[in-house]
């Protein structure tokens, strides 16, 4: 049976409301730089997983998991003043890394391109070299009347 579009739609709601509270209304020094990427909501609307990504390193992660932790209470009531909802989902929280993999086959990607211009094999009887790059195009032809 097709879930329908209800869920979708909460989840965009509530990723828009939640960006917006993290950015002005949670002051907890441990969240930082938070972005608030994707919200999947059950069919029920019971649960809402929410995925984040946070600049930093594994210890900004764990404190960043930690602070949305506390924060949780405090965004569902803010989340049930704002959204018109009988019932508030139960919010979870968890690292999206598919950014982080993204950046990381990024990286890798460029590096083969980097490699793959250092070790240019010039073909013989080529006017191109790795020093003076593609040879300049020649001028046309004139034909003789």
């Amino acid at each position: 049976m097709p879930q329908g579009t209800r869920p979708a739609r909460v989840g965009e709601e509530l990723r828009q409301a939640l960006a917006e509270l993290l950015a002005r209304e949670v002051h907890d020094p441990g969240i930082g730089f938070v972005t608030i990427t994707h919200v999947k909501v059950s069919p029920d609307l019971q649960t809402a997983r929410v995925s984040y990504t946070s600049l930093g390193d594994d210890k900004v992660r764990r404190d960043t998991a930690r602070a949305l932790g506390r924060a949780t209470p405090f965004l569902r009531r803010a989340i049930g003043q704002r959204l018109r909802l009988r019932r508030v989902p139960e919010l979870m929280f968890h690292f999206d890394e598919s950014v982080e993999n993204q950046a990381r086959i990024e990286r890798i990607l460029i590096d083969l391109a980097d490699e793959r211009k250092s070790r240019a094999v010039v073909e013989p009887g080529s006017a191109e070299t790795p020093e003076t790059g593609p040879a300049p195009p020649l001028p046309p032809i004139k034909e003789r009347s």
